[in-house]
């Protein structure tokens, strides 16, 4: 429980055939590994060059940087820089975490992130959120898990799990609820209904730490009784009523939310109802509750100064959507960003990837794979040889993480702000590079205001500078605790929306496809390593086939075969699988993993069965503007 699987495999990360060796060149059509080396100096001319064009035509919103967030020194040096040049299109990643954020900016009127004190909490209920499947930081909520079981007789906490699917979580769950997948906001309303009208909340905190619950309570009554619920989500009054008791009277109560890992946005509705559940019963800012912590990502640096071209180029509207009148909340919208450039193909002239892997992490592969086919030039800083790199005309790689200096942003769904920093384990085994120093050379090479705003010697130096007096301790121990400055009132929103909606005719997609995350199956920035891939079940990968889990049921409906072939089929895309016959998974459902299908790396992974994205679409949540994708229609046939 020290280490997750990903950093057991750390040693092949290092040094790994999908290294990039050092700097270099696309000679051959995109994505058929075809490099030339060259040099840093030739690299970094090459970007200097394509961008000082772009800056020249006044053209600086041309330009777009893709990172997996915005938090930490380097990210933060990547947006910086895309100020400096002249371009809005910053865009990071999102995540469950983001659309919490946007929750308590409703709730709470302060943009704030949310922690669970899963450690100290009595009562855990999980809305879908895989505690042991790699949700939040892995190895801190496994940890949690071995401390819950480690209580003997009457004293360890309940661990109740809602999901359509016998997930790792479910299974070592005290009680599994298979819920219909897109319902779990409508089951939580519904434990509210009855902690409400058996007066089972806490009236002290309601009255004085909430507000606008008159309305919201009178909404919760009116359209969320266990009867009506139950024929929406499949769970019976009866167990509604017995479960919102169960929670309400518990000591230390906790609604998680955060499907799977927590990596996609999902529904604000949703997470607003789980997080009002933990308001309802008093169960906020103490231990075993949700702590609200304010966002704060200012490093302290000096103001970054604009030319007339920064200034013009500013001006010009986001590509993604975000931060706009239609989507006001909305810091980024990355999955937003294909479809624009395939209905503008010259809006992105030059696309730079960090600590990213666009090309495969965003949904609906197909829209994807065609606006990369769009862009003139794209500039990895990729220490692997990624999906997105494999599709680059540029890489200048990174340092891997076992070989560089870094800050460690507090990792999402931490009750408490923890600060690290990343040291090296061991030189640099290749000529590669800190990508922050990459993208200071390029600015201070461009010149004028765009190096000026740059003015420090390199990233370690930086990094001390930012770091300032807390230098010493981070680097003694590794990491720092820092005590959360939380916001005020909690705000019952009850303006709540329709479910989101799933793409497709139920009539020709009969079926619920949902995308599935498992802790031996990385599906993010970083691919599996072989020693991950060869962890997984046999009934999850044979050979390059996938299989997708099926109720025998559904089996029996649809003339599927266990362990046979079948082309699974959604609006978006189609591929042939192996079938999984399991009683751990709802009928009518159909779950697919995720982290395969990659074309990137190398024998080991690329060519593995497919990506899940490629079945999903893009569907936006109405208030939020994130995809609040969950799932899609689908059907499939024996071959």
């Amino acid at each position: 429980g020290g280490i997750c699987p990903l950093g057991a495999a750390g040693l092949q990360l290092l040094y790994g055939p999908w290294r990039v060796p050092g700097p270099v060149r696309r000679v051959g059509k995109r994505g058929a590994g075809e490099w030339e080396q060259i040099s840093w100096d030739q690299a970094i001319s090459e970007v200097v060059s394509r961008l000082s064009a772009l800056r020249s035509q006044n053209k600086p919103e041309a330009v777009t940087c893709m990172a997996s967030s915005d938090r930490g020194t380097v990210a933060q040096l990547f947006a910086r820089f895309m100020t400096a040049y002249g371009s809005p299109n910053f865009i990071g990643g999102v995540s469950a975490d983001d659309t919490s954020q946007i929750a308590m900016s409703l709730e709470q009127g302060e943009r704030a992130s949310v922690g669970f004190d899963l450690e100290n909490a009595g009562f855990i209920l999980s809305f879908g959120s895989g505690i042991i499947e790699g949700w939040g930081s892995p190895v801190r909520s496994i940890q949690a898990y071995g401390k819950w079981r480690s209580h003997t007789g009457n004293g360890g906490p309940t661990l109740v799990q809602i999901e359509p699917r016998m997930s790792n979580t479910a299974a070592k769950a005290d009680k599994w609820y298979p819920a219909k997948p897109g319902t779990e906001a409508a089951l939580a309303l519904g434990l509210a209904h009855v902690i409400i009208k058996e007066s089972l909340y806490d009236t002290g905190f309601v009255q004085s730490a909430t507000s606008d619950f008159s309305e919201w309570r009178e909404m919760v009554l009116d359209r969320y009784a266990p009867e009506d619920v139950s024929r929406t989500t499949g769970v019976s009054a009866k167990e509604i009523t017995k479960l919102a008791r169960s929670f309400a009277k518990a000591k230390r109560p906790l609604a998680v939310w955060g499907r799977g890992k927590g990596t996609a946005p999902g529904s604000l509705y949703e997470c607003m109802a789980i997080l009002s559940l933990n308001a309802l019963v008093g169960n906020m800012n103490q231990p075993g509750g949700i702590w609200v912590m304010s966002d704060d990502n200012d490093m302290g640096w000096p103001r970054i100064p604009q030319d007339v071209v920064a200034e013009n180029g500013l001006s010009q509207a986001r590509l993604d959507g975000a931060g706009t009148d239609a989507y006001p909340l909305a810091k980024y919208r990355p999955d937003a960003l294909p479809k624009v450039i395939n209905e503008k193909p010259d809006a992105v002239q030059a696309l730079l990837v960090h600590d990213a892997d666009p090309y495969y992490t965003l949904l609906d592969s197909n829209e994807v794979a065609r606006a990369f086919e769009q862009i003139p030039f794209i500039v990895s800083f990729s220490s692997y040889f990624n999906d997105t790199a494999a599709h680059a005309d540029l890489i200048l790689p990174n340092h891997n993480y076992l070989e560089r200096w870094e800050d460690v942003p507090s990792p999402a769904g931490l009750a408490r702000p923890v600060f690290g920093l990343a040291k090296p384990a061991i030189s640099p085994q290749f000529d590669t590079r800190y990508a922050a120093d990459t993208v200071m050379t390029i600015a201070k090479k461009l010149g004028g205001a765009v190096s000026d705003a740059f003015p420090w010697k390199d990233y370690p130096s930086l990094l001390k500078q930012t770091l300032g007096e807390n230098w010493s301790a981070l680097k003694k121990s590794g990491y720092m605790e820092q005590r959360p400055e939380r916001p005020g009132r909690f705000a019952f929103y009850s303006k709540f929306q329709e479910p989101i909606e799933l793409q497709g005719s139920s009539y020709v997609y009969p079926l619920t496809m949902i995308p599935v995350e498992l802790i031996r199956l990385a599906d993010r920035t970083v691919g599996n390593p072989p020693f991950c891939t060869k962890s997984l079940e046999e009934t999850e990968l044979k050979g390059g086939d996938l299989f997708v889990q099926v109720n025998p049921k559904t089996c029996f409906d649809y003339g599927l075969a266990d362990g046979k072939h079948a082309l699974l089929e959604t609006p978006k895309g189609k591929a042939k699988v192996l079938v999984h016959a399991s009683e751990g998974i709802m009928p009518g459902v159909v779950g697919i993993p995720k982290g395969l299908g990659h074309t990137g790396y190398d024998d080991y992974l690329a060519g593995k069965g497919v990506n899940a994205n490629m079945f999903l679409g893009v569907v936006d949540d109405p208030i939020s503007g994130l995809p609040a994708t969950w799932g899609i229609r689908a059907r499939m046939v024996s071959v």
